[in-house]
């Protein structure tokens, strides 16, 4: 038989979060290791469990989500995300401007597919949750990526940004609360991008699935809620709030200029079409999560799980010599740097590499959310203290005496 090729349009696809280093980490548990798993903010795999109403709301439903559902989801899920969208501040949205998704990713390339033809260009930060980078590859789309200036607690730089539109810029993505870094972007940066977007008349799409998932005492605001009059997509989900990773529930918010985008928008619902709907067990508890206090709440507050993982991981990182992390604001990640000169690192995947097999902790490089230089690594902190406390420790051993 003739050697079979993957598709072209893969050669330049990325996704490091789950990639050969998680294949590494695979054949190590294999051979009988414990491997600390810090690649992949999945709550369920450190005991994170999801509201008891939530799942027994879900169970109650499924003698009647046995069927495919309308394409765009089932009304009383779009009504719930109606309400809470608007209560966000997006005004001028409609139930036909909402469509849920196996999780916000399926969603993120149905929106990219239909709008990006072979060269055009999309702005997406660096550092980028990869499916985005990937999403738009795949596309056909040119990624440019704006810098996020670590310097600034890792906001967007408004000059990059406007520096690097070209007149084939079609859109730019931002990710607010941020995964890598866990920043959350103040009005005047939102504003920024706004007027930039304005300027320039570009989409705006916002991954905004943490923003129930705040560590301080910061306000999240959408985006949407500042650019009435420019076409903006908001994706978010149940997933990280609501700790149900597995049961995809996703939906995107069409807001702004949608007379313009008509023709855009009926690419949307071609694909939406095509793909029948979303889950429908999923779906269905959509009404209930968003009418009733958010899990994450309890994880969050300053006595909570999640904020004493946040302190811990942040004090023992910049305790190490040659690491330093700028303290994140949401979500449950944290990207912190290493200082290039004492560690002679020009390969971040190696380094990662070099970690894994010797300490057993897998992280995540910083070239797998498309940074510029060898010198980051994401870690999740969703390990009980404890087990985070070991791990640093065992980083730190690492790192004494490490050089390539």
């Amino acid at each position: 038989m003739k050697t079979l090729l993957k598709a072209q349009r893969l050669q330049n696809v990325r996704y490091e979060v789950r990639g050969k280093l998680a294949e590494e980490a695979d054949k190590l548990e294999a051979e009988g290791e414990k491997i600390l798993k810090l690649n992949i903010g999945n709550p369920a795999s450190f005991g994170f469990s999801a509201p008891n109403e939530v799942l027994d709301y879900m169970k109650s439903r499924i003698d009647f989500s046995q069927g495919y559902s309308e394409a765009y989801g089932i009304r009383a899920a779009r009504e719930a995300i109606l309400n809470y969208s608007s209560g966000k501040g997006i005004s001028g949205i409609e139930l036909n401007d909402i469509y849920t998704g196996n999780g916000a990713s399926e969603l993120i390339q149905i929106s990219l597919d239909a709008l990006l033809n072979s060269g055009d260009e999309i702005l997406i930060p660096s550092p980028d949750y990869p499916l985005w980078t990937a999403a738009a590859t795949m596309a056909g789309g040119k990624v440019v990526h704006y810098i996020c200036d670590e310097q600034l607690d890792w906001f967007p730089d408004l000059k990059d940004i406007e520096d690097k539109i070209t007149a084939r810029t079609k859109a730019i993505v931002i990710i607010n609360p941020n995964n890598p870094t866990g920043a959350i972007y103040p009005r005047s940066i939102l504003e920024g991008i706004v007027n930039i977007a304005r300027k320039h008349n570009l989409i705006i799409f916002s991954d905004e699935i943490y923003d129930r998932l705040l560590l301080d005492e910061d306000e999240h605001i959408s985006i949407a809620s500042l650019a009435p009059d420019l076409l903006c997509i908001t994706l978010n989900g149940l997933s990280k709030s609501h700790m149900l990773c597995g049961f995809r529930i996703g939906w995107m918010v069409i807001s702004g200029a949608k007379k313009e985008a008509s023709d855009y928008i009926a690419g949307i619902d071609m694909i939406t079409d095509m793909r029948l709907c979303s889950n429908v067990p999923g779906q269905a508890v959509i009404p209930a999560a968003l009418s009733g206090k958010f899990r994450a709440e309890e994880y969050f507050t300053p006595d909570g799980r999640v904020n004493a993982q946040r302190e811990t991981v942040y004090t023992m990182l910049n305790s190490i010599p040659g690491v330093s992390a700028v303290k994140p604001k949401a979500a449950f990640y944290i990207f912190p740097k290493l200082d290039k000169k004492k560690f002679n690192i020009s390969d971040d995947n190696r380094f990662a590499l070099d970690l894994l097999r010797e300490k057993k902790i897998f992280i995540v490089p910083g070239s797998g959310f498309n940074w510029h230089e060898p010198d980051h690594f994401r870690i999740v902190y969703l390990p009980d203290p404890e087990t985070l406390a070991d791990g640093m420790n065992r980083l730190a051993d690492f790192l004494d005496g490490y050089r390539q």
